[in-house]
């Protein structure tokens, strides 16, 4: 069902992982390094913002691509995915789709190339699933606005030269602030000490009476419906990532399986673990013909929130579940940094719980089927 352009898509992205990611992902997981370096050979590759416009520096490819590229990521590692996600959907996205004609200008093609990374401010301490609660704030001082407030568990923070931040006016409107790197008040300090998503960077967004442009202000949006908007396409990213990460686990778990020999043959050949390959490679099909059947639908303008939360929640279940499996295939050589497997297992618990969690939109198809919004 893939066209030649999005096979030659997801080849490209492969071979750019194998030698890219691929080589190096243990060690810098290991290390709980984030290498840098890897924003500018993300932008060569055309990973960052591949749905947006070529004019403004994107791909101006369809939504399938953009699936495959985050799932060929993922299959090297959830938190390079992250990296190129948020890039594209939750920082270009919003700047495409919301801001200026002189904010385009000015931010994408940077953000494109990978000359600036990008983060998004959402969530805060106190404000996780409940994003309007929000306590960040702008106030309007006349010549500009000063932002005050704080964001958490902001992927990419620490690194960033521009921030896409939500935060609330006077008359409690949520309205998009673009931050740049450098104003006085503004800080991102890094959060340590995580085991999962390792090799990549995480940290908080501190405002303290930062003085804001009124021209960052991204001007064609306005309500909650913003920062919604983008998480649906960052979701949509998810859907598709998570099965690169289950792919991994299952050729990894498949050849595994082939090679380790007990009593006399190879464990390939005992039925229970052909039922957990057999299961594998099914669910992998399943969740892939949902995200395909998603990306048509995205490319038709008909994708709906709750369409995307099904297919995200999906997906990662699928992918943890094939994790844990591939692991017992694995035995106790399944922890180890030889093999992929526990690396994606920790990452795949916190893209259970980002960009909505397990839970939540798990509620928010109880409320598209009920009519009744069961989280609020």
């Amino acid at each position: 069902m893939l066209t030649e352009e999005h096979l030659l898509i997801r080849q490209s992205i492969r071979d750019f992982v194998k030698k890219e990611i691929s080589p190096n992902i243990e060690k810098w997981a290991q290390q709980g390094h984030f290498e840098s370096s890897m924003v500018r050979k993300f932008g060569d590759v055309g990973a960052f913002g591949p749905t947006i416009p070529q004019e403004y520096g994107g791909g101006g490819l369809d939504y399938i691509s953009y699936g495959l590229i985050m799932q060929e990521i993922e299959r090297g590692d959830s938190g390079m995915r992250s990296t190129a996600s948020v890039q594209g959907s939750l920082v270009m996205f919003p700047i495409y789709a919301y801001g200026s004609e002189e904010q385009r200008r000015k931010y994408l093609p940077k953000l494109a190339s990978g000359e600036w990374l990008g983060c998004f401010g959402l969530t805060e301490p106190d404000h996780g699933s409940n994003p309007g609660g929000m306590t960040t704030n702008i106030k309007d001082m006349g010549d500009h606005y000063l932002l005050n407030g704080a964001k958490l568990w902001i992927s990419n923070s620490p690194e960033c030269q521009v921030a896409v931040v939500w935060a609330k006016n006077e008359q409690g409107r949520i309205k998009g602030v673009i931050v740049e790197r450098g104003m006085e008040g503004f800080s991102t300090p890094e959060i340590h000490n995580k085991w999962s998503l390792r090799a990549s960077t995480t940290g908080e967004l501190v405002f303290e009476d930062v003085k804001i442009p009124k021209e960052n202000i991204l001007p064609n949006i306005d309500g909650l419906k913003g920062p919604l908007s983008c998480l649906d396409s960052a979701r949509f990213g998810i859907a598709w990532g998570a099965i690169g990460a289950a792919i991994d686990c299952y050729e990894s778990a498949l050849k595994y399986s082939l090679q380790r020999e007990q009593f006399g043959k190879p464990i390939a050949s005992y039925q229970l673990q052909q039922k957990k390959l057999a299961e594998m490679i099914t669910e992998i099909t399943k969740a892939q013909l949902m995200a395909w059947r998603l990306g048509v639908l995205k490319n038709e303008g008909k994708a709906t929130s709750a369409q995307i939360s099904m297919a995200k929640r999906n997906s990662v279940e699928m992918a943890l579940h094939i994790a844990r499996e591939a692991r017992q295939i694995h035995g106790g050589m399944g922890i180890t940094g030889e093999y992929p497997i526990m690396r994606h297992m920790m990452n795949l618990e916190s893209v259970i719980t980002y960009e909505g969690t397990h839970d939540i939109h798990l509620l928010i198809t109880g409320a598209d089927i009920t009519g009744i919004q069961a989280f609020k």
